[in-house]
């Protein structure tokens, strides 16, 4: 046994910034062919749902039972990738011409954010995965430039249908800790999702992920 210690020093957790966005089309429920995704400005995490369901016998609480969670999110951006169009409900019909309200299609997400603490602001960093998102339409705002010119700034909000996890309920998301996995595993890793000379940037999923770091660290070349 042990008597509880409040922070102390190197244990003052958090995390900042958003960066390395890429954007993974959905092609029959696989996410090949990743691009960067440059200008990325923000990522507003909302999930929904568990929300208590009460039921009552014997005037009292006889069970407590949640709702479904789902996830959500709007991601803001200075800009996107040409490959966002579609996912964004444009479509071309010719070079420089472009038209609206079409099907949009799905996608896959990864960005990440820094780590650290009060020892060290930069211990390390979080990989988040996002999978099954589905943008909706979203309003956009142009103004006239003044003396205090900003470039416009685009948002999309975004809903998911989770993919199965063997051993687990479905899940949208997936978080890598840089601090917490081995290094090496970490590093083919990245190779997959951002893509290397030998193979295009893609988005695993979650079984393969698992897979990945559940390996005897001796991997030299990226799983899949």
């Amino acid at each position: 046994m042990s008597k509880l210690v409040w922070d102390p020093i190197g244990e003052h957790w958090f995390e900042q910034g958003v960066q390395n966005g890429v954007l993974y089309p959905q092609v029959n429920g696989a996410y090949p062919n990743g691009v960067a995704w440059n200008g990325l400005r923000s990522v507003e995490e909302s999930p929904e749902g568990a929300e208590s369901n009460k039921f009552y016998a014997d005037n009292d609480v006889y069970l407590n039972i949640l709702s479904k969670e789902t996830y959500g999110c709007t991601i803001g951006a200075y800009t996107y990738p040409p490959e966002w169009e579609a996912c964004d409900g444009s479509a071309s019909l010719a070079e420089g011409v472009t038209i609206g309200q079409q099907p949009r299609q799905n996608f896959g997400f990864s960005f990440r954010t820094e780590k650290g603490n009060d020892a060290n602001q930069n211990a390390g960093y979080v990989i988040h995965l996002v999978y099954g998102c589905l943008a909706s339409p979203s309003s956009r705002t142009h103004e006239s430039i003044n003396d205090s010119p900003a470039p416009s700034e685009l948002s999309w909000t975004v809903s998911t249908i989770p993919v199965e996890v063997e051993g687990h309920s479905k899940t949208a998301t997936l978080e890598i800790d840089s601090t917490k996995v081995d290094a090496a595993k970490l590093k083919t890793f990245e190779a997959i999702i951002y893509g290397s000379e030998e193979a295009d940037a893609r988005l695993p999923l979650p079984d393969e992920v698992a897979k990945h770091f559940k390996g005897d660290g001796n991997n030299e070349n990226p799983v899949g």
